[in-house]
């Protein structure tokens, strides 16, 4: 069981973090998490031109747990990293949290990141000679941060994942299910509008993996929007829409079978129905 302290709003912003002078007031319920229109994005390689993303709509409500798919080539890692502000589109508009990031500079783009955004990767990206309270707190060390609120923010976020007893622990002391944790808690203490996930549980056993996903419906049910790209039809099952990209275009938006049973916390279905109408309004 993991505690519900530090939910995102929980508190107000400490006056010792960096970039509150930048940072605007928290957006409306009402304001979606993330609001893409018309993304396109081209690459060149060689001399062939690679339409990754062909006009993407896509729309993220907040407090939706959404499990982004598709197959090698579908364009489902481009729109990762436009979603976590790692890329900019070609074309079109992407708005975060009430921000319009798609015109952002690279320097803005960063700040954006670091304040609206946690990451959680497959290969966990943890410092190998630092505790889990260290590399936890290395977010909010980048973002200039008082000493003493990192300390606070960092213990409220191992907790929150489960980890009290071990937070001093390295990483080579602790098990690939308590690394991942310890990744949630570092993408977690900035205290996110989106929590963004690439293959959390590609580096896990079944087990571990299951216990990783379980820990995001708990997250979700606190109040945390958690978007998973993934291409096992297993991990997207825990979300509660699925979102299948083909051909750099949204091929289907649809509500999984969790949302749909009884209990099942059915907050993606009207995501999932706006993303339904909006394809059928551009047929």
């Amino acid at each position: 069981m993991i505690s519900g302290r530090g939910q995102r709003g929980a508190a107000p912003p400490s006056s010792g973090d960096a970039g509150a002078s930048t940072a605007t007031a928290a957006p409306a319920a009402s304001v979606p998490v993330i609001k893409a229109h018309g993304l396109t994005r081209d690459y060149v390689v060689g001399s062939e031109l690679v339409r990754a993303l062909r006009g993407l709509d896509l729309g993220i409500q907040r407090n939706e747990y959404v499990a982004i798919m598709g197959p090698s080539g579908s364009g489902k890692s481009t729109l990762m990293n436009v979603i976590g502000c790692l890329d900019t589109p070609t074309a079109g508009e992407y708005v975060l949290n009430g921000t319009r990031v798609s015109d952002l500079t690279d320097r803005e783009l960063a700040r954006v990141r670091n304040r609206e955004i946690g990451f959680v990767f497959q290969t966990f990206n943890l410092l190998a000679r630092s505790s889990a309270f260290h590399n936890v707190e290395l977010p909010l060390l980048y973002a200039g941060m008082k000493p003493a609120e990192r300390r606070a923010r960092a213990e409220e976020a191992l907790e929150r994942v489960g980890l009290a007893d071990r937070m001093r622990h390295r990483p080579n002391e602790l098990s690939g299910g308590q690394r991942q944790r310890v990744a949630v808690a570092r993408a977690l203490v900035t205290r996110p509008a989106l929590l963004l996930a690439d293959e959390p549980t590609g580096n896990l056993d079944t087990a571990t993996g299951d216990e990783v996903l379980a820990l995001f419906e708990e997250l979700h049910r606190q109040g945390q929007t958690i978007v998973v790209v993934t291409h096992e039809p297993d991990v997207a099952a825990h979300a509660l829409r699925r979102v299948s990209i083909r051909d750099g275009r949204v091929e289907s938006d649809i509500p999984t079978a969790r949302a749909a049973r009884p209990g099942g916390e059915g907050v993606g279905h009207t995501g999932a129905q706006a993303g339904t109408a909006a394809e059928e309004g551009r047929g």
